[in-house]
């Protein structure tokens, strides 16, 4: 089976155990994000009863889903910093693995409101055991000459996964029931639970198998995990990695206004969901196309150009998602707003893995990726509360944020790498 994973890692030229990881990731995301479907129609369904704390339907929705993401960023600086103290990150991985296929076979049997929450949140908890030590186990596999790179492929494999998911799960549902081998019959959302649980039990095996900790992580355990805010030694005001923690919770803020006003969107340019569909994974085809070439170009070119690049390219992207009337122009603002967040993401990722010292990259690359998720978690709280003041409001804000995260990555975060080509972008020095 190494073999084979050998032979088929050379074309994306990383270390094989980068490419299994990423593939493992892959296999969760297509689990995890089944269920980004699969719940509100479990909960519409009928099925689910119980107390729901006077709350309606779509607000026990949003409650479950969120809960998720809440939990999720809030243990990742935890989990990240105990991996660092320990020198293992395959532990991590598998313990989060293990809770996620658990709790995706536990939904078979959850009935109520109430066990509904108890098992998203621990869903939530358990992936705050895979990101922040997957994140630091391609960091620590990397060097700073192809960390970009690495990042990139990581990335790449994990979209193509959470895209995935959510085009399959109402499939899965509606053709339900299934007839199994010895006339077992299994209702539309248990196979779509047992597809989830396949996916996350294939990740555990895949990481049990083809993945392994570098000596180097064992031997640097227990570093200096603080992460400061201020800068220590540079010459700007605040800490770099945590300018990049903020540049990256405004991004997730701008890219996910556009999740939650799905009506609204639709009413102004009179469209039908098809269209919101593709709007909607305009911005994941980007991210899928660019993630790994914008990382192999910011090891050659330098981290920095990139993400300036990017955070400015954010702003006209995302304020003109509020002025735009057409279906095809509005995919395509999406699909260039996926280009500016590509442009972000991974060179972050590489600059803040460069900073990270041994044995410190869960802790310090913990803080781009919780920043991430409760900027995912805020944008659609955002543009529910400021819609109500006109279409266009949601999208000014986010540009606002943009415009703040440009400035703040252009003053507080300088190179970590010498170019060694010239390219003629935003914030080059």
């Amino acid at each position: 089976m190494r073999g084979l994973l050998d032979r088929l890692v050379a074309p994306f030229a990383v270390d094989r155990r980068v490419l299994a990881l990423a593939g493992a990731r892959m296999a969760d995301g297509i689990g995890n994000s089944f269920l980004i479907i699969v719940i509100p129609l479990y909960v519409t369904s009928g099925v689910v009863g119980g107390t729901a704390f006077g709350l309606g339907e779509s607000l026990i929705i949003g409650l479950i889903l969120s809960l998720f993401g809440f939990l999720n960023s809030s243990f990742q600086p935890l989990t990240g910093r105990l991996s660092d103290r320990m020198g293992r990150r395959k532990p991590f991985i598998l313990v989060g693995l293990a809770g996620l296929a658990l709790t995706n076979a536990a939904y078979v049997v959850a009935e109520t409101y109430v066990s509904l929450l108890v098992i998203r949140g621990l869903q939530g908890v358990s992936v705050a055991f895979i990101i922040p030590s997957s994140v630091a186990l391609v960091n620590e596999l990397a060097t700073s000459g192809d960390r970009g790179g690495n990042m990139g492929v990581y990335n790449t494999f994990r979209l193509i996964g959470f895209g995935a998911g959510p085009a399959v799960a109402g499939a899965v549902v509606s053709r339900g029931p299934y007839v199994l081998p010895g006339g077992m019959t299994v209702d539309g959302f248990d196979a779509a639970f047992y597809v989830a649980t396949v996916a996350a039990t294939t990740s555990y095996v895949m990481v049990t198998v083809l993945v392994s900790d570098p000596e180097s992580t064992v031997a640097n355990a227990g570093a200096d995990l603080s992460i400061p805010i201020l800068d220590r030694s540079g010459p700007n005001l605040l800490d770099p990695i945590f300018t990049l923690g903020l540049a990256s919770f405004f991004m997730a803020t701008a890219i996910a206004l556009f999740a939650t006003i799905q009506p609204e969107v639709n009413a102004r340019l009179e469209q039908g969901a098809t269209w919101f569909g593709l709007q909607f994974a305009g911005f994941i085809i980007a991210q899928v196309a660019l993630q790994t070439p914008i990382g192999r170009a910011c090891d050659r070119y330098g981290r920095r150009p990139f993400i300036v690049t990017g955070m400015v390219f954010l702003i006209p992207t995302t304020l003109v998602q509020g002025f735009i009337f057409s279906s095809p122009l509005m995919f395509l603002a999406r699909l260039l707003q996926g280009v500016a967040a590509a442009m972000v993401f991974a060179p972050s990722l590489a600059l803040a893995g460069d900073l990270a010292g041994e044995g410190e990259s869960g802790s310090k690359l913990s803080v781009l990726t919780m920043a991430f998720g409760y900027g995912i978690a805020a944008g659609p709280l955002s543009s529910g509360l400021l819609v109500r003041f006109g279409f266009e409001v949601p999208f000014v804000f986010g540009s606002a944020l943009a415009v703040l995260g440009a400035i703040l990555v252009y003053t507080q975060v300088e190179e970590t790498l010498e170019a060694t080509a010239s390219v003629p972008v935003v914030g080059s020095d």
